[in-house]
């Protein structure tokens, strides 16, 4: 469908115009994340950690507590982080300028209040320095409109990554938001398992990674850095020979040695005229550089996603 109003034009949101805030909010998506993380079992990769663009703004989806249920939801229009249990109790911390300390208090006590007492790991990971939340009163920018138009950006990505991830019939990941790197990831496996990863990053256990990537993949997805605006990015691992020399046929697209993939720029993207063309072919060639080079079995992965359409138009009558 055309987009022809503000409400669904891809924005333009400047990195430099809103670091303060997206800090900020980087580590209230960790606090939140470390919810979810204290109660839900684990899955492969960490997938039971993640948060998910919503129409509100980035949730947790249904969070177990024992026999309960709960979730948490960030709602950038009302400016809430809502809190919701299963016995219909809600409780709401405003977002707004303040601490990480303060949100972290109010949260937790929001938890409390709702008889959803939780423990978490009280420093953030994949940061440096690694400040306590409860003494963190460095972060503490807070632009409303900001964060909005962030989540437009994650709106537009999410849509896309998911009818990416629609034409892969083999294992591949929910386009989720992870809040360690504050990036949202649709990632695809070959069925291989993948050498030890050697870890590394900032204030994370090395076996957290080893975890993550215990599986051959090709990973994608927006983040908001990596250029004046953010970027789409991609990368393989193991990165199979020759990967990083692939010449991509997308406007604007190179790989970064320095980051280990290949980076696509917001701006190119909400400039150009098929801003969907353009990140759906940056999505598709550096996954066929992942696959063709790492000799994945890409007769057993592929699926032809239109094939229920394609049904439907020759049998109208006969399929609901």
């Amino acid at each position: 469908m055309p987009e022809t109003n503000s409400a669904t034009a891809w924005p333009q949101l400047r990195v430099a115009d809103w670091t303060d805030t997206r800090e900020t909010l980087h580590m209230w998506t960790q606090v939140v994340g470390k919810i979810r993380l204290a109660h839900a079992p684990l899955l492969n990769h960490w997938w039971q950690v993640t948060l998910y663009v919503s129409p509100r703004g980035l949730t947790t989806s249904a969070i177990p507590y024992a026999d309960r249920l709960f979730d948490i939801e960030f709602d950038f229009f009302a400016q809430q982080l809502v809190i919701r249990a299963d016995n219909g109790d809600t409780r709401s911390v405003v977002l707004a300028p303040k601490s990480v300390a303060q949100f972290y208090t109010e949260t937790m006590q929001a938890l409390d209040e709702l008889g959803l007492e939780t423990r978490i790991q009280g420093r953030p990971n994949e940061v440096d320095p690694s400040i306590p939340f409860a003494e963190d009163t460095r972060h503490i920018s807070y632009d409303p409109q900001s964060a909005q138009t962030f989540w437009r950006q994650l709106v537009h990505a999410n849509r896309l990554l998911n009818e990416f991830r629609s034409g892969f019939s083999g294992k591949s990941s929910p386009v989720h938001f992870y809040w360690g790197a504050m990036d949202l990831a649709c990632t695809r496996f070959s069925g291989r398992s993948a050498p030890e990863h050697g870890g590394g990053a900032p204030y994370c256990a090395d076996w957290v990674m080893v975890e993550g990537y215990s599986h051959e993949l090709s990973s994608c997805g927006f983040w908001p850095g990596g250029g004046a605006e953010g970027a789409f990015y991609a990368y393989s691992y193991p990165e199979p020979d020759g990967y990083r020399e692939r010449r991509l046929h997308v406007p604007g697209a190179a790989y970064d040695a320095d980051l280990g993939e290949f980076v696509l720029p917001y701006e190119r993207v909400r400039a150009a005229d098929d801003p969907n063309a353009l990140v759906t072919a940056f999505l598709r060639e550096t996954y066929e550089a992942a696959a063709e080079l790492g000799h994945w079995d890409r007769n057993t992965l592929e699926c032809n996603p239109l094939r229920w359409a394609l049904k439907r138009a020759a049998a109208p009558w006969s399929l609901r």
